[in-house]
């Protein structure tokens, strides 16, 4: 198999979106919606609106969410905006949270443990879909990059807590107690990728990972923990699989001593599963070439 390209700048700047977005050399057409995580409120490391606001116009882009799963200022509708507007996404583009008027089951076949993600209603709304991950840490996922904010990013507040019991409960409220063991987890991370990969369309579809303030925890905390490593750049590319993998490798590979907290959490989660499993899949391939820029 052909290794995937990914393709990376070190200076994280407005103006180095656009280019290594231009570098994937595929326009995305249509109504187009750019998935990123809004960052819950008390948080401070998710993506900054001054950073991706002038990719976000090049594209013509609509910012989308889905509330979360979990206590929080995100989890209701009203908080969720709320959090939005304080964080100054409102102030560079037109916002959507996807499940405000509920959710709706797409098809998941051949996945690992479930056979439908529940996604917000307002996803069948758009044509193409540029994912813009922070890659970091993760308390539950190990790390978090462009997998995750497909899959948990996407869900509903019902298809969150879905794919974290590994489809035993749709209701937040039960989510705690019916976790399954971690690698169930992290397949059916696996499965809603496949799901939404295949409802939006492969080809319709871009990944951008900004690999800054990497701290040990999601932007989904109120309070994470300082980055104890340098950032490390912006890597792209057309295949999640390659793109996570290859943020994941940067780390490991990175001859910053800060690392080690960060490599300790994902591979005390066991994080790299996710990037396997969307592999088997068929979602990407796991074999990368790095093209500078």
């Amino acid at each position: 198999m052909e290794k995937s390209k990914v393709f990376f700048t070190k200076e994280i700047t407005p103006e180095n979106l656009i280019k290594i977005y231009d570098a994937l050399g595929t326009e995305l057409t249509g109504k187009v919606a750019v998935k990123l995580s809004t960052g819950e409120a008390g948080g401070h490391y998710y993506l900054n609106p001054k950073l991706i606001k002038d990719l976000v116009h090049k594209v013509n882009g609509t910012i989308v969410e889905c509330n979360t799963a979990y206590a929080g200022k995100r989890n209701t509708t009203k908080d969720h905006w709320d959090t939005i507007k304080d964080h100054g996404f409102m102030d560079i583009a037109e916002v959507d949270i996807m499940d405000e008027e509920g959710d709706m089951p797409i098809p998941i076949e051949n996945g690992y443990h479930l056979k439908e993600d529940y996604v917000g209603t307002h996803l069948k709304n758009y044509d193409s879909m540029l994912v813009l991950s922070h890659f970091k840490g993760h308390a539950m996922g190990g790390f978090g990059g462009a997998l995750k904010n497909i899959s948990i990013g996407i869900g509903s507040s019902n298809g969150k807590a879905w794919i974290h019991t590994a489809g035993k409960t749709k209701n937040p409220a039960e989510l705690w107690e019916n976790l399954p063991e971690q690698d169930y987890f992290l397949e059916s991370m696996a499965d809603a990728c496949k799901g939404v990969i295949n409802y939006i369309g492969k080809e319709n579809m871009l990944y951008i990972n900004v690999a800054n303030n990497l701290s040990v925890d999601c932007d989904c905390n109120s309070n994470p923990q300082a980055p104890e490593m340098a950032d490390l750049g912006i890597f792209a590319s057309i295949d999640p699989v390659a793109l996570d993998q290859a943020c994941y490798d940067a780390v490991i590979n990175s001859e910053d001593e800060g690392k080690k907290a960060l490599i300790e959490r994902m591979d005390s989660r066991h994080g790299i599963h996710t990037v396997e499993a969307a592999n088997k899949l068929g979602l990407g391939n796991r074999e990368y070439e790095i093209i500078n820029i």
